[in-house]
């Protein structure tokens, strides 16, 4: 006598092998998951790395001005900043400081508006860890810091 639910179990309904597929499904899911957390992790440390280079290079350029440029308004100390004090002094900043992992780094603005702020814009090259499929050649990344020097 042959029961009803045996058959299930036996597997006479042709479900076989359709967990493996799922599992080979959902495992390269994760596999893609993991790759995009990883390069999206690396592109933001990057950038941070980056910032950093260029917050100190913005520090360093709103803090190049000369004594006799300083000047009192209205009972305030006021530096005037000038565009070639400021792209030397973070040229300087830049070849000083330690950068490690950053590919093509460039200085694209070195200047000031308003003759008191010094305005820093560094670009680089990031190219993913892993995963280069999709972005084969990296991405440009590009920040921009800005600093002033106050008296207090």
């Amino acid at each position: 006598m042959r029961r009803p639910w045996a058959r299930r179990i036996r597997g006479e309904h042709g479900d076989e092998g359709s967990t493996l597929l799922l599992t080979i499904f959902y495992g390269f899911l994760a596999l893609v998951v993991v790759l995009i957390v990883v390069a999206a992790t690396s592109l933001y440390l990057e950038r941070k790395q980056l910032f950093t280079l260029a917050d100190g290079a913005a520090l360093a350029a709103a803090e190049s001005f000369r004594l006799d440029a300083v000047a009192i308004d209205s009972g305030q100390l006021h530096a005037a900043l000038t565009t070639p004090e400021i792209r030397a002094a973070a040229t300087g900043y830049l070849a000083a400081a330690r950068h490690p992992g950053l590919e093509d780094l460039t200085l694209t603005r070195a200047d000031t508006v308003d003759g008191q702020s010094a305005t820093i814009t560094l670009q680089a090259w990031w190219r993913p860890p892993v995963l280069t499929l999709f972005v084969p050649d990296g991405l440009p990344v590009q920040v921009t810091a800005v600093a002033r020097s106050v008296f207090g």
